[in-house]
């Protein structure tokens, strides 16, 4: 029997769905473990780079510091937070947010940039202060790509946070990890694929949101 059919096999037994091992409960932890990150990238970079977008400064350092943050590998970030911290919940969380941190300042920054400035000018001229400039015309008109920042992070993190199994916690990387200790190849192909599952289940979602969220003239603009 092949690896295919062993992990169609698997994903048809009953005991892989239920229970506190199961694909729903790896499932819901992995989701939990997504959110919390994306949450908090969120916090961090959303607002720093609207606000930076909005001044038209530091356009160099935010796509300098978001080009280095890239670059650092999120499993040696792990084990050196795992070493520095300890085991537990907050080390990945730390390596996890930084990797999220990235696409989200750069295009929360370019997003607000990036409008028209005439546009801009037109509502200052109307008497408009910053900060409704910001919230009332700079930011619905950067809504498409301030999203396209979110579903980049949301899809890198729920691919990565695989590795919270890596340091003995839940969500799918525990499948691969345990899959590997007993050589179940089947477990370990179905952590990827449900990784990989999931994941464009929430860019589908998050790509609705954005579609609510845009204005009509701009969704025509984008057609």
């Amino acid at each position: 029997m092949n690896v295919v059919q062993e992990t169609w096999n698997w994903f048809g037994t009953p005991g892989s769905w239920t229970g506190a091992t199961g694909i729903w409960a790896r499932v819901g932890e992995h989701l939990a473990y997504s959110g919390l990150v994306l949450g908090i990238a969120a916090v961090i970079s959303i607002p720093l780079g609207l606000w930076l977008g909005h001044t038209r400064r530091g356009g160099n350092l935010v796509i300098g510091i978001a080009g280095a943050l890239r670059s650092l590998p999120t499993l040696g970030l792990l084990t050196l937070f795992a070493l520095w911290i300890g085991i537990g919940l907050t080390a990945p969380v730390l390596a996890l947010v930084i990797l999220a941190v990235a696409p989200m300042l750069a295009n929360a920054y370019t997003a607000v940039a990036a409008v028209d400035p005439s546009v801009v000018d037109a509502a200052r001229a109307q008497g408009l202060k910053e900060w409704q400039i910001l919230t009332q015309v700079e930011i619905p008109n950067a809504v498409p790509v301030l999203f396209s920042g979110i579903r980049n992070a949301a899809l890198q993190v729920v691919a990565t946070v695989t590795v919270m199994a890596y340091i003995d916690l839940g969500g799918l990387g525990r499948f691969l990890i345990d899959g590997l200790a007993v050589r179940d190849y089947s477990r370990m192909v179905a952590s990827m694929l449900l990784a990989a599952v999931l994941a464009l289940v929430i860019d589908g979602v998050l790509a609705f949101i954005q579609r609510l969220l845009t204005s009509p003239g701009l969704v025509k603009e984008e057609s």
